[in-house]
């Protein structure tokens, strides 16, 4: 079977890894993967693990260029003559919608977020088969487009047990990276993700503020990289930490976040909008770090609370504070419990059930 996945690009985020993640997969299954995007940094892992990748623009909002878009993935969809499409983004899948009518190739979709609701929004309801990512994205589409409960599967994003492994951490780069910061004997607290405003990571920085008036030791730790566009925010972090005389460190993006997970002492998400699914919290819980959490969207099926983190209210930096405190005391096996219901192993299968559903 010839799988087509289609998403506007390829860098990093939880959607782009976990599209890598399925295309490997699928190629150990003997699936002939393809990924359709505009380029970006994860294409040579792609194709490293044995996908093809066919850059080409379905990244693009401009509604002036669209005819033209269209016309192109046209044409590449009649040569590459795919079983299944899907569909894991808003632009693509317009594209797809349009460049389909004559082709008729079934179609899939996952909804990875909680979208403004909008008849451009609604376009991810139209597949033939709808993949959301949570119950709380479930409940969002069936509540707002009306989506036929019969289209629907719910298919947690999988994380990936060799990746995210205590045993197979790579020593070296805790090591250097611990060295680098002057991690060691800290108490270390740790965001993880693209840095934008939806994180707002001035909840998190105050937090930390709190926690270093009584745990001296503590150093915040924000992971990720920062986005053209997103540069005015950054630095606005910067002064942020800098009036409250708080440490924090800005470390960039890192392909290391497994090792990020397991040198940290607490992993914390302060997303004002609710997470679909919450990738980097089933994975820090993986790696057996709690996860303090606003308690919103994905995450409620993914945190046990007071077992292996803790929710919070959006913007309640004291109770954060006071959350990422207790959460020293917890100990647990989050290796096991991600694997019992969050593997990449059981998205994977799930996923392809749904393929084969349509090829019958």
């Amino acid at each position: 079977m010839k799988i087509v996945q289609i998403l506007p690009e390829l860098n990093e985020g939880g959607v782009e890894r976990g599209t890598v993640e399925l295309a490997r997969e699928l190629v150990k299954r003997g699936f002939n993967s393809i990924v359709i995007s505009h380029g970006g940094k994860l294409v040579k892992q792609l194709e490293k693990d044995g996908s093809l990748h066919v850059e080409l623009d379905v990244c693009s909002k401009n509604p002036l260029s669209i005819f033209g878009r269209v016309l192109a993935l046209k044409k590449v969809l009649k040569k590459l003559k795919p079983d299944i499409m899907h569909v894991r983004s808003r632009v693509p899948a317009w594209l797809v919608y349009f460049s389909n009518k004559e082709l008729k190739i079934p179609i899939v979709s996952t909804v990875h977020g909680f979208n403004s609701v909008s008849f451009y929004s609604k376009i991810m309801t139209k597949a033939d088969k709808v993949i959301c990512v949570s119950g709380a994205i479930k409940e969002y589409i069936q509540r707002n487009y009306n989506t036929d409960e019969n289209k629907i599967t719910i298919i947690p994003r999988g994380i990936d047990l060799v990746k995210f492994n205590p045993e197979n951490l790579d020593k070296n780069f805790i090591k250097e990276f611990r060295k680098r910061f002057d991690l060691d004997g800290k108490f270390v607290v740790s965001s993880v993700g693209r840095i934008t405003q939806l994180k707002d990571l001035e909840t998190f920085i105050r937090a930390i503020a709190i926690i270093q008036k009584q745990i001296p030791n503590t150093a915040g730790l924000i992971v990720g990289g920062v986005r053209e566009d997103k540069r005015k925010y950054f630095n606005s972090l910067k002064i942020l930490a800098k009036a409250l005389h708080v440490e924090i460190i800005f470390a960039g993006s890192t392909p290391n976040v497994s090792e990020i997970y397991a040198l940290s002492n607490a992993v914390v998400s302060t997303s004002k909008k609710p997470e679909s699914f919450g990738r980097s919290v089933a994975e820090a819980i993986a790696l057996n770090t709690p996860v303090i959490a606003t308690n919103h969207g994905g995450v409620l099926d993914i945190i046990q609370n007071g077992i292996n983190g803790y929710f919070v209210k959006p913007e309640d930096e004291r109770n954060f504070a006071d959350k990422i405190m207790l959460s020293k005391g917890l100990k647990f096996n989050g290796f096991n419990y991600i694997k019992e219901n969050f593997s990449l192993k059981q998205m994977v299968e799930k996923t392809i059930n749904i393929y084969e559903d349509l090829e019958k």
